[in-house]
């Protein structure tokens, strides 16, 4: 499911992801209303997750461990705010998305891409941005 008011930015640590989401928040915001979030996190319960992600040692979970957080907390995030922003007529820009999952935990860490897919089809109804 693509939703036109949905726009995720991903690239590396320092890659210009938040300036660049605030340029765009800037130009939409005349217009519209925007909402811009952040993954993992978003929610209070899914920043909880985030900590245990990127906090202390980097090697300290398995990558299958860390899709299962990431889904956990993406699952959260979707529910909480993506989708009601989306909804009513927000656009909804995010700091990352399921492609990093893809990319840091699926060709990063081996962990099987039919299983990352299944996963966003079966948790987040195969949510998808109109652009990244």
């Amino acid at each position: 499911m693509i939703n036109k008011r949905f726009v995720t930015f991903e690239g590396g640590e320092g890659s210009g992801k938040s300036t660049q989401i605030k340029i765009l928040s800037n130009k939409l915001s005349k217009k519209n209303k925007v909402i811009i979030t952040r993954e993992p996190g978003g929610t209070k319960e899914a920043e909880l997750i985030r900590d245990l992600l990127v906090k202390g040692k980097t090697d300290k979970w398995s990558g299958i461990t860390e899709v299962l957080l990431n889904f956990t907390a993406r699952k959260d995030h979707v529910d909480k705010i993506i989708l009601p922003n989306l909804k009513n007529g927000k656009w909804v820009l995010c700091d990352r998305f399921s492609d990093s999952t893809l990319a840091y935990q699926g060709y990063g860490r081996n962990v099987n891409e039919n299983l990352i897919k299944d996963l966003n089809k079966s948790l987040i109804n195969n949510l998808k941005p109109k652009l990244t």
